[in-house]
């Protein structure tokens, strides 16, 4: 690094450039996104374990079969799988200069994404009110730990994909951005196949007698 002086004034601060050609990887964001998503996997990991340990621990309590509701979980696990869909049809989009497409597209998924939340909160909700709150039983921590970090992923990503929106509608599909939806479709899609594993391993195992 070296600075220039010649056309600098009497006080100036002085300007920086970079003359060695050191730029940012490439692919920089995506390997390290991709380690985020590792460490995630190491945390659901976790709650999966913890779940299989005390997901029969009911202490005289109400059990999987007595309290979900399959036709409700089935409605909000097609709502977020169609929102891996959209996204991947927002990303078509992009690959094609869509801009109009993209936005389109990112706004259902995110109204998808949505209907999942309300469903999950409806039935937190429900399972409150009927005394099946995470403090009744081992197995009740444990879900309410495994499906709520879940949805607050879920959350965190539809905060993301509003953000996202505003910055590609006032900016365009410039490549920073298009880095940034490729780093949101894959947090978007990592979650639909955790969720699939909680589908599968609490509710459809849980209402098995």
């Amino acid at each position: 690094m070296n600075t220039s002086s010649s056309t600098l004034g009497a006080g100036s601060p002085p300007r920086f450039f970079d003359t060695e050609g050191k730029h940012h990887p490439q692919q920089g964001t995506l390997l390290g996104f991709w380690l985020y998503l590792m460490s995630d996997c190491l945390i659901f990991a976790v709650l999966f374990a913890v779940y299989a340990v005390l997901g029969r621990s009911y202490a005289a309590g109400p059990s999987g079969a007595d309290l979900f509701s399959l036709p409700l979980v089935a409605a909000g696990t097609a709502a977020l799988l169609l929102s891996s869909i959209t996204y991947g049809m927002a990303m078509i989009a992009m690959q094609h200069g869509r801009l109009k497409g993209v936005l389109s597209w990112l706004a259902i998924t995110g109204l998808f994404g949505l209907v999942f939340l309300g469903l999950e909160l409806y039935e937190f909700h429900h399972l409150i009110h009927e005394g099946a709150g995470p403090q009744r039983s081992a197995f009740l921590s444990a879900f309410f730990a495994l499906v709520g970090t879940h949805g607050l992923h879920v959350t965190f990503g539809i905060i993301w994909l509003v953000v996202l929106m505003v910055q590609v509608k006032k900016l365009g599909l410039t490549p920073e951005n298009k880095r940034r939806l490729m780093c949101l479709s894959m947090f978007w899609h990592f979650l639909d196949v955790v969720w699939i594993g909680v589908f599968t391993f609490v509710y459809l195992m849980g209402v098995l007698p």
